[in-house]
């Protein structure tokens, strides 16, 4: 990975870093499923102004395309993002960065299982399990990252393994039937059907009430559609086109760096000696998993 590449994995792990800040504010007005649903609506009409003005790009008549992108859209993107706000409820922003950086470890063991050509490595298997231990020391310690919000943090961390397991298992999925497809036009149709789906169920089940939704809700709204999602998705994608998976790779231990002394600084959040130890560990363990083999799986936003 080049020099040059830096200032791009450092200012893609701040978007997705502030955005699980901003996420974290959110939940505080909005239902997280209203907000989830408005935040990729505002994404895929960003998705939908760039095929307009764009006379290169349109809109994919590939059906195949459209199915897969389908899946992925409610099974990779509405439902991860769904469970990670939700799941900031009742846990930091900065500890849910920590324990997304562990998504790498679960891709990879999940791969083995699934895919033909991703076999794994004693280096492999030790990574896996030191990422997966310091997130489980996290877990079993109570951990919230929050002033007096301990009782319920289990309740974060069953959402936060939801939202990894489903991430996870749609990295494998782009990987064995997406890989020849156009980045830009799966996640076009991800963001559209993932929206479609969240928003009329929000609806339906929880309503969809804005009235304690300030000012600075719709400005967070905002930015995390357009900024957290719809330009973190093209940084990243510009990132893997001209610096290769490692820069991809990376972005994962910048992301906790910002979302906690973002959540620190803004909303009074927490950082504990058990989060940065499990910080560490889960790195360290990345780390050794993704010395050789950057990971190889298609990206997507984790946040």
């Amino acid at each position: 990975m080049s020099v040059q590449a830096l200032p791009y994995i450092v200012v893609l792990g701040f978007l997705y870093g502030s955005t699980l800040v901003v996420s974290r504010f959110s939940v505080g007005q909005f239902e997280p499923s209203t907000y989830i649903g408005l935040r990729l609506m505002i994404a895929a009409l960003a998705h939908t102004l760039i095929y307009a003005v764009s006379s290169k790009r349109h809109w994919s008549k590939d059906k195949r395309l459209w199915k897969h992108a389908i899946i992925l859209g409610i099974l990779g993107t509405a439902v991860p993002m769904t469970s990670i706000v939700t799941g900031l409820q009742y846990i930091s922003s900065g500890l849910a960065s920590i324990l997304i950086t562990t998504n790498p470890a679960l891709t990879v063991l999940m791969a083995h299982f699934l895919l033909s050509d991703e076999r794994l490595s004693w280096r492999k298997t030790f990574g896996i399990g030191l990422a997966l231990s310091g997130a489980a020391l996290l877990a079993l310690s109570g951990e919230s990252g929050l002033i007096g919000e301990e009782n319920q943090a289990h309740i974060g961390y069953v959402l936060m393994a939801i939202a990894m397991v489903f991430g996870s298992a749609a990295s494998v999925y782009a990987r064995k039937y997406m890989s020849d497809f156009d980045s830009f036009d799966v996640a076009s149709v991800r963001m559209l059907s993932a929206s479609l789906t969240v928003l009329p169920l929000s609806v339906l089940f929880v309503g969809f009430d804005l009235s304690a939704v300030t000012t600075v809700g719709y400005g967070g709204l905002a930015y995390a559609g357009l900024v957290g999602t719809f330009s973190g998705m093209l940084l990243a994608f510009y990132n893997i086109k001209h610096f290769g998976a490692t820069a991809a790779a990376m972005t994962s231990y910048v992301i906790p760096i910002f979302a906690t002394l973002g959540g620190y600084l803004l909303l009074n959040e927490v950082i504990t000696t058990r989060m940065i130890i499990g910080m560490v560990i889960i790195v360290l363990g990345i780390a050794i998993l993704n010395q050789r083999n950057p990971q190889r799986f298609k990206t997507t936003s984790p946040v």
